[in-house]
């Protein structure tokens, strides 16, 4: 990019005459204009320091030349053009970059002020104290929340605020078991971690939460579920020599989708052959078309990148508009109670979310609320006695809180459709054995023989290794049979397949016993107002 300054080599403020030529762009201006006026305030001290903090030369001009160039520069889609003139000559300050203006300038705000983690094992008697300082930006609250669910960090309280370009979040951890983070590695570990990939995704700009990869190949389907899918899905891709590595498949009101990660048999690398993933899209197609779908499976194959397979599996299902009941499904669980609310003296809107408790629950809510271009300004999260309590002020990115009763209630079912997605419910089963080809295909089909049906699944492999998860049920989606189990568990391999839980029974709660845990006492009348977070207006 082309930046074309006039401005005048003075030591002092006093003389400065400042003239600004304006022009419409077609560009994102804030950041450009925010570095303009960085390189004028540097240009009063001295052109030195221009050249010195930007790697930029400095060529005396006229101000005829340089309104010339300015509109050849603009022709070409730049930005803006500032002129200035002083007392001791002008100059023109020509920027050529690779990368757009705004990257540099986010560039350098983050090497003066890099991302701050600090791990405190020492405050809180039964957990882990995380405290995240950055540099805000859009999303990246989100990002935070990621990598803590990657770490498999369950996050007991959290406090989120934001204001002035700046966010500070605290969040309370265990592990899964519920104990504190105590090996000093572990520890070091996570801080480590945290900084490296906040710095990372903040250096990312479009692109946030893609990741390039040339060693295998990305397909994404959604559609309707029924059973077998998952089973008829494995042995197309097995059959046209499609090696699964990793996948992740969810199913919500009666709608399913996967993002599966495949190698090609032969070469073990990502498949390149135009013909054959042609071949591959067709016969997906067909197999997620079924015989009765009303709505057009979606579908995609990419090896130039993938994103976070659970926030993809979120955008998926809300383009599939998953939040939309169907009057046959009903959901089995604690339905999740979500209220949205004007908060006019501090222009927010405010959404409070009462749930069942569960892994990785805070993620999933960030994350809609993040896809649906909402920006998050504070927010609580407590969780006890297996519930949940999160309440968020939020605006659009616009800087607009919600303004109509429509877009409420589309937020209501869409953070409670987000919830629902993960807490399916049905008997957990872990498969550990050798990785082979086909074993999926096998496995899955062995499923389906015996009339199970998979609700949710999350398939790895790892140094030869296959460790996959599978929560099943009938396929009435009732509760699944010991004797069918014993039966899969000898087809399989007892040592191969376990039951987790220790019950046959999917974990489901009586319905009395659920909605005391929603609406009993323990969050009954607590407002965000009550931990007094909010001490600005942002």
């Amino acid at each position: 990019m082309l930046i074309l300054l006039q401005a005048a080599e003075v030591q002092k403020l006093k003389g400065i005459e400042k003239r600004e030529q304006s022009f419409k762009v077609p560009m994102e201006a804030k950041p450009v204009k925010l570095v303009a006026a960085m390189i004028m305030g540097l240009l009063v001290l001295g052109p030195n320091l221009v050249e010195g903090a930007f790697g930029i030369q400095l060529n005396p001009c006229t101000l005829p030349q340089c309104i010339a160039e300015c509109k050849k520069a603009l022709q070409d889609k730049f930005l803006s053009a500032t002129c200035a003139s002083g007392s001791q000559g002008k100059f023109c300050i020509c920027l050529e970059h690779k990368e757009k203006m705004d990257d540099e300038f986010a560039k350098l705000i983050r090497r003066i002020n890099p991302p701050r983690v600090v791990v405190d094992n020492d405050a809180c008697e039964h957990a882990t104290v995380i405290q995240v300082d950055s540099v805000n930006r859009h999303g990246i609250l989100l990002e935070v929340v990621q990598v803590l669910a990657d770490l498999n960090l369950v996050v007991t309280k959290a406090y989120i605020s934001s204001d002035a370009g700046w966010f500070m979040d605290v969040f309370y951890v265990t592990d899964y078991e519920g104990n504190k983070i105590r090996n000093e590695r572990t520890l070091s570990y996570i801080q480590k971690t945290l900084e490296t990939k906040v710095h990372f995704l903040n250096s990312l700009r479009s692109s946030v939460g893609v990741i390039p990869s040339k060693e295998h190949t990305s397909i994404e389907l959604t559609g309707s579920d029924r059973p077998g899918l998952v089973s008829e899905v494995s042995a197309v891709l097995a059959d046209l020599g499609c090696n699964v590595v990793n996948a992740e498949i969810w199913t919500h009101n009666a709608r399913a989708a996967a993002v599966i990660y495949v190698t090609d048999q032969s070469t073990g690398h990502a498949i390149e052959d135009p013909k054959k993933l042609s071949i591959i899209k067709e016969l997906l197609f067909n197999v997620m078309k079924g015989n009765s779908d009303f709505r057009t499976p979606r579908m995609s194959i990419s090896s130039s990148g993938v994103m976070h397979r659970a926030r993809r599996l979120h955008q998926m299902l809300f383009a599939d508009r998953d939040f939309e009941r169907p009057e046959n499904v009903k959901f089995e669980s604690a339905k999740p109670h979500v209220t949205v609310q004007d908060c006019s003296d501090r222009d927010y809107t405010v959404v409070t979310i009462r749930s069942l408790d569960r892994p990785k629950l805070l993620f999933d809510t960030i994350c809609t609320l993040t896809d649906m271009e909402y920006v998050v300004f504070h927010g609580t999260v407590i969780t006890g006695r297996m519930e949940a309590y999160q309440e968020y002020y939020i605006r659009h990115v616009d800087g607009f809180p919600i303004s109509s009763e429509a877009e409420q209630q589309r937020v209501v079912e869409c953070l409670e459709a987000a919830i629902e997605r993960r807490a399916q419910e049905g008997l957990e089963l872990e498969l550990f054995t050798d990785d082979r080809f086909g074993l999926l295909s096998d496995i899955t089909r062995i499923f389906r023989e015996n009339g199970l049906c998979i609700r949710r699944a999350e398939i790895s492999t790892k140094g030869g290794k296959a460790k996959d998860t599978f929560f099943v049920t009938d396929v009435s989606g009732n509760p699944v049979d010991a004797k069918t189990v014993d039966l899969i568990q000898h087809q399989i391999g007892q040592a191969n397949l376990q039951v987790k839980g220790n019950s046959f029974l999917s974990p489901k709660l009586p319905k009395e016993t659920a909605r005391s845990f929603l609406f009993g006492n323990l969050f009954k009348g607590r407002s965000f107002q009550n931990f007094k977070l909010i001490k600005s207006c942002s």
